[in-house]
């Protein structure tokens, strides 16, 4: 019995009408939501240390079990089988590499990219998708979503040939941010809504750049805002060690104590 053909067993076993677990048999798609979100999550911190082979297997077996466990419950249902979503899964892979399995020329990740997005196109004529944006999820985090949709604009020509348009894109937005929080004053409170436009113009550009500079935009943010959490952590330690609290402290002193955990870290950021 092969690994995939065990897990299959145990799930079904789970939510057996008679003899599964009382809270497998209680699951719905709804209450599993939340359940894949946190996986995912976790097996996103896992593929941060790699190293840590134990961790990293578990994690990636607590996202195979999500699958799963849809899986086995449109089994159940007699929807469809988990062997079904492996033959769409593998159909639509061979399908959109025919540069690996077929006679379609793509020497470079570009094209690949291209190829795959007509591809794609073609399979969706059938469906209701008019527009080369269809398909980002709605529900993807706010910086993924940007740099997807920018993904896809650009695999249809509509983008700039490099790294300096949307360098130059985020000054001029940066201007127009710097604009509206100098009149911010003189308007009503109502109008503040156009500094949250320009602030989500310019966080648009900056994400557009790092896709240009193929950089992950929603990783970078987490590795800066992983850097912050553990540099102020080292400050809170440092006030404590002094006898000090950071709400009696000026912000100077607090700069002082950044300053000297970014220098134990060695890092000049």
């Amino acid at each position: 019995m092969t690994g995939i053909e065990r897990l299959h067993e145990i799930m079904t076993r789970l939510r057996d009408p008679e003899r599964g677990c009382p809270w497998d048999r209680e699951q719905t798609l709804e209450s599993l939501k939340p359940c894949l979100l946190e996986e995912t999550h976790e097996l996103l911190a896992a593929m941060d240390r790699p190293d840590d082979k134990a961790n990293y297997i578990e994690e990636l077996g607590d996202v195979l079990l999500q699958v799963m466990f849809q899986a086995v419950m449109a089994e159940q249902e007699g929807r469809f089988t988990f062997d079904d979503v492996a033959n769409a899964i593998s159909d639509k892979l061979v399908h959109r590499h025919p540069h690996v399995f077929g006679d379609v020329k793509a020497d470079d990740s570009a094209t690949v990219l291209r190829n795959w997005e007509q591809i794609k196109q073609m399979e969706h004529k059938k469906e209701t998708r008019h527009s080369a944006l269809d398909g980002v999820p709605a529900a993807l985090p706010g910086l993924l979503k940007a740099q997807r949709t920018q993904e896809k604009a650009a695999r249809v020509g509509f983008d700039w040939p490099d790294a300096n348009g949307p360098r130059e894109k985020i000054a001029e937005e940066l201007g127009e941010l710097d604009a509206e929080i100098a009149a911010r004053a003189s308007k009503k409170p109502a109008d503040s809504v156009r500094v949250k436009e320009e602030l989500g113009d310019l966080i648009f550009a900056v994400t557009n750049l790092a896709r240009h500079l193929g950089v992950d935009a929603e990783s970078a943010l987490e590795l800066t805002t992983s850097r912050f959490s553990r540099r102020f952590r080292a400050v809170e330690a440092a006030a404590k060690d002094a006898g000090r609290s950071l709400k009696d402290m000026t912000l100077e002193e607090m700069d002082a104590l950044w300053d000297k955990a970014k220098a134990g870290e060695g890092q000049q950021a």
